[in-house]
């Protein structure tokens, strides 16, 4: 089965792809809710956050995300002991998730691919691409942050130069739906083809 890491950085429409991908019946496998639901209660990556990070975090009992997201944006040191505990954990769960597929190819939509250096993880790279102003943009718009925040999470991704390096596809995503939905469409039939030779 053909396994396609979909990156980009924050706000650039990484969750429409997925999701016009999904709509075609591919199997999405989305990182970002994959750690959510490894630092609930009872989960794997919560005990271990908590012993890290303190129970000031918490929120009725449950990590309180924007408490934490502050704390390790502030201190690139929280952050990589963050990473640490979350990314390994995230993998293997993706890898176990996507274990008894049929399918011909599947999506993991990781934000983070190149910063965790999985690269071993997927076959391909597909990056979805806007510009800065457009990502400053839709972030306010979705989350509220403000423009130092927004720069912060920016600032800790891939640079945009970088992340166009890595890819061998590249969604532009200028904030039209139809644009973006022919795109997917060309590259569902071209990843497709190329399951074809993984079979």
């Amino acid at each position: 089965m053909l396994r396609i890491g979909l990156t980009g950085g924050v706000g650039c429409g990484k969750t429409t792809v997925a999701n016009l991908f999904a709509e075609k019946g591919v199997p999405v496998f989305d990182a970002d809710k994959t750690a959510r639901e490894l630092a609930e209660p009872n989960q794997l990556g919560y005990s271990a956050i908590i012993a890290e990070f303190g129970e000031s975090i918490l929120d009725n009992g449950r990590i309180n995300r924007i408490k934490l997201r502050e704390r390790v944006f502030a201190n690139p040191k929280d952050r990589k002991v963050l990473e640490a505990i979350i990314h390994p954990l995230v993998y293997q769960s993706l890898d176990q998730q996507a274990a008894n597929l049929t399918a011909p190819y599947c999506i993991f939509a990781i934000p983070l691919l190149l910063e965790t250096g999985r690269l071993d993880f997927i076959d391909r790279i597909l990056v979805i691409d806007c510009n800065t102003e457009q990502q400053y943009e839709r972030v306010k718009q979705r989350d509220g942050l403000d423009d130092d925040t927004i720069g912060q999470i920016i600032q800790a991704q891939a640079n945009r130069s970088d992340r166009l390096a890595s890819a061998q596809d590249i969604i532009k995503n200028a904030g039209h739906i139809e644009e973006l939905r022919g795109q997917v469409e060309k590259l569902h039939s071209n990843y497709m083809a190329l399951s074809q030779y993984l079979a």
